[in-house]
């Protein structure tokens, strides 16, 4: 019996040895450091560009294809400002179906010529064939050729490269658009956003070695105190008169109309 007990006390003392043993080595688990990482540079530079980006998809879509429009103008010499003007007209500031599904910011059909992709829409005539472009880039280039290869367009290039006027005039006598009052529309456009700015950067030009510019900046000073609409699909001179609290006469009147026919991308001033 005292054998016995003896052994069964040896046995609880190793236990209990063994135990405490244990205890000692037991594993810890600690919670990772967590690393943060500092934004770069240019990833603030996108964010910030991302959040100024404001309300007029006009503004918007200016900034972003002046420089190519600035670009194309180095190298065929057709005026930026007519560039950028024509491509806010033609794709609905990229918001219009051939901009958004097929990069094509002019409206330049296909044409016995073309050997690229194409795509099917309404016009002037039920699914008229459309080039399409894998970015929006080659669109602005192919424009560049467009003009610069064809005859039709060989009077423009005599022209002055800052003279956007004769440049809105020219392109609807040779037959760019059928719109009667398409150089109006890209005058206005040029003017309310001072593209000729950009005419001007191509030039390597500076604000007082440009007479042009200097009398349209002076011709354009009024339009700080105007308040201008620009016609969208639906709009009519009521809904408008409506929106800014004025009538239909003194939207005639102030626009000169003759009617109340409105084209959409058409620039009215509303007080």
């Amino acid at each position: 019996m005292k054998t016995n007990y003896r052994l069964l006390c040896s046995l609880m003392v190793l236990v209990i040895l063994l135990t405490s043993c244990g205890s000692k080595n037991s594993i810890t688990t600690k919670r990772p450091k967590t690393t943060t990482t500092s934004r770069t540079a240019d990833e603030d530079k996108v964010t910030r560009n991302t959040n100024s980006r404001g309300k007029d998809k006009v503004a918007n879509y200016i900034n972003d294809f002046k420089d190519i429009a600035i670009k194309e103008m180095k190298l065929y010499q057709i005026p930026a400002s007519i560039t950028l003007a024509q491509g806010v007209l033609e794709s609905g500031s990229g918001t219009g179906r051939l901009a958004v599904e097929a990069n094509n910011h002019f409206g330049i059909k296909c044409h016995a010529s073309w050997t690229g992709g194409r795509i099917y829409h309404d016009d002037d005539k039920d699914q008229e064939c459309f080039r399409t472009y894998n970015d929006a880039s080659y669109s602005y280039r192919d424009h560049s050729l467009f003009l610069k290869d064809r005859k039709r367009y060989a009077q423009l290039f005599k022209l002055d490269q800052d003279d956007y006027k004769g440049w809105a005039r020219g392109l609807r006598k040779a037959g760019y658009a059928t719109d009667s009052r398409y150089p109006q529309k890209l005058i206005s456009l040029i003017e309310r956003y001072q593209l000729y700015q950009y005419d001007n950067i191509a030039l390597g030009k500076a604000v007082d070695e440009n007479p042009r510019l200097i009398e349209e900046i002076k011709e354009n000073n009024t339009s700080r105190f105007t308040k201008q609409h620009v016609v969208v699909k639906g709009d009519t001179l009521y809904s408008v008169s409506k929106k800014y609290n004025t009538t239909v006469d003194k939207l005639k009147n102030l626009n000169k109309l003759k009617n109340n026919v409105l084209s959409i991308g058409q620039i009215l001033i509303v007080k």
